[in-house]
């Protein structure tokens, strides 16, 4: 796989908003909202591309946390939170871990030897496998109305 990184376009972003995931993974589709619109715009946002084509996303900071998970205090200061996303028809076909190795290398350019945290939902047991595998353990967890989640914490 040959990714590269640049910064999110309006297209992107609508596009983005537009993916379709199967059951269960409907859970993390987008909705075509303005809110979500101006989320993706926000400067937190990467897009990862292939061979000039849309194959995932990732953003830093508040906007790869759980709002609700601020009242489990499971973000205490500190990590680098990420959050990543894969476009649907490129999941399941063991690309993961190259989009993952190809992310972990951009922040370790960005924040050099800084900690880096995520959050997964529970239900998502393939992802939090290749999280496992590439040296993240499990700090945390808690739940909403709509979903359990757990943090995840890689020290480098």
């Amino acid at each position: 796989m040959n990714l590269a990184e640049r910064a999110m376009t309006e297209m992107d972003a609508r596009e983005i908003l537009a993916w379709r995931y199967p059951y269960p993974y409907d859970f993390y589709n987008g909705e075509a909202s303005d809110e979500s619109l101006q989320e993706l715009m926000n400067g937190s946002y990467r897009v990862v591309i292939e061979q000039g084509e849309l194959f995932g996303f990732y953003c830093t900071g508040k906007g790869a946390q759980v709002p609700a998970g601020h009242n489990w205090d499971v973000y205490p200061q500190g990590p680098v939170d990420i959050g990543l996303g894969m476009k649907p028809d490129q999941t399941g076909a063991g690309r993961g871990p190259a989009f993952l190795e190809f992310l972990l290398g951009e922040m370790d350019r960005r924040h050099p030897g800084e900690p880096l945290r995520l959050t997964v939902a529970q239900f998502n047991k393939r992802a939090i496998r290749l999280y496992e595998k590439a040296g993240f353990i499990k700090t945390g967890e808690f739940e909403t109305d709509y979903a359990a989640f757990q943090v995840m914490l890689k020290n480098e």
